[in-house]
């Protein structure tokens, strides 16, 4: 019975390592992915302090650099107290094997004390021809066989269970140290973000400064987002008149087809003449039909190519080449810092390195190319009822009525040279007419 729980404990304080190790793995993964966003907005943050004048754009990404940096250290911490548990459990296992090898040596000695007693062959044999029948013999024989066996059986074992603690002492002592290189790695963090919450502090005292001026900045960028938003939205609305009005055709073509029908089988049928009919001069139209009440009427192929585009949530690619990270999210933010600054993005806005192209993030057709003042060149794509939007490029690669696929450059994005070589894509996800956040559909 005791053997039977000993097998218990010493599984279940296995499965609990095994679920520790699996979460420390989890963990340093997230933790990695943190590191890795710090070191692309040090080097955006790099690129920034090229220029001299303080900018909301710096703030902006050294406040990001804080908060990944907070994460960091949040993730080392429940790394320390996931190894901590593990260093427990291991002492608890180590315990429990030293006393059952405890337990195999006291047993073991016992027998060999006993064997000590009867050392001698003569002892042995005498043992087995004092029975009272040759049967007793026999078992008298097996008994002290099957003894020796045992005892060989447990030196055995009392090795085996040397080894397994030596090995288990051993995985104890990789434990602390990987915990001592998270302490030292945690006290490095907790200097970084020290270093960065003092840079953070000097750049909003240094833009409260300049607190008009940067509240006229800021409502001159919600005219031109407000202006943005009217030439997207106008295109959308003519874009849905334009595919109703060939739905609307297409309807009455086939009205007109079947009335013709009809009319052809009734003089057959009556013995007339059957009337002639007048040629279509109209192209055919294929049928369209949209998903909602005057939403974008859309053909087979528009809806499959806009189901394929639902389908693939969350697994979208970046709408930027190279490294990046997003510096404004979607909808009504208040800043953390500048209390008086409050903002509201239809998008996101993706910053990445001078130089980089703005990409496709599925097939589609580019349905409008424009220009607004402060967001350069926009491009507008369409995925069935879904439409993605590029703006802030200085170049545009392509054309109305372009088809494009997945990752496809269309354009190169914006480089500010008078604000740290900001390099910013604004992105904005549509659905029929409705605004969508676009950081849940990214991969």
């Amino acid at each position: 019975m005791r053997f039977l729980w000993f097998v218990i404990f010493v599984l279940s304080v296995s499965a609990a390592c095994a679920q520790n190790s699996a979460r420390v793995r989890e963990l340093e993964k997230q933790r990695k992915a943190a590191l890795a966003e710090i070191e692309m907005t040090n080097q955006l943050l790099d690129e920034a302090r090229q220029t001299a004048r303080n900018s909301l754009n710096r703030l902006n990404l050294l406040s990001k650099q804080i908060l990944s940096r907070k994460q960091v250290i949040s993730l080392l911490n429940q790394e320390i107290g996931e190894i901590d548990k593990q260093i427990a459990a291991s002492r608890r296992e180590i315990s429990q094997l030293e006393k059952e090898l405890g337990g195999k040596r006291q047993n073991y000695g016992k027998s060999v004390q006993s064997m000590y007693k009867r050392r001698s062959s003569q002892d042995k044999l005498l043992f087995i021809l004092s029975a009272d029948n040759f049967a007793q013999s026999l078992r008298r024989m097996r008994y002290l066989r099957e003894y020796a066996d045992w005892q060989k059986r447990q030196a055995s074992e009392i090795i085996d269970k040397q080894k397994e603690i030596a090995y288990k002492q051993k995985e104890l002592e990789k434990t602390r140290s990987e915990k001592n290189a998270l302490l030292s790695a945690r006290e490095d963090e907790s200097r970084k973000l020290q270093t960065e919450e003092s840079s953070q502090k000097a750049e909003v005292q240094q833009l409260n400064k300049k607190q008009k001026q940067l509240q006229a900045d800021l409502k001159k960028k919600k005219q031109q987002a407000d202006a943005l938003n009217r030439q997207i939205e106008k295109q959308i609305a003519a874009e849905i008149a334009r595919a109703e009005a060939e739905a609307k055709a297409a309807r009455e073509r086939a009205a007109r087809a079947e009335r013709d029908r009809l009319a052809r089988e009734k003089a057959a049928a009556s013995g007339k003449k059957v009337p002639d009919t007048k040629p279509e001069t109209e192209p055919v139209r294929e049928e369209r039909v949209a998903d909602t009440k005057g939403g974008y009427a859309m053909t087979k192929a528009e809806k499959q190519l806009s189901d394929n585009f639902a389908g693939n949530k969350g697994r979208l690619p970046y709408p930027v080449s190279g490294r990046h990270t997003i510096v404004a999210t979607f909808g009504e933010q208040q800043h953390q810092e500048l209390k008086y600054v409050r903002t509201n993005n239809s998008g996101i806005d993706i910053q990445t390195s001078p130089g980089a192209d703005a990409r496709a993030v599925f097939n589609g057709e580019v349905t409008r190319v424009f220009v607004v003042p402060g967001y350069n060149n926009s491009v507008i794509i369409r995925h069935g009822n879904y439409l993605t939007v590029y703006s802030n490029l200085s170049q545009v690669y392509v054309k109305a009525g372009d088809k494009v696929s997945t990752r496809q450059a269309i354009g190169k994005i914006f480089t500010d040279t008078e604000d740290g070589n900001a390099t910013i894509l604004h992105f904005q996800l549509w659905k029929e007419k409705t605004k969508l956040n676009p950081a849940p559909w990214l991969d």
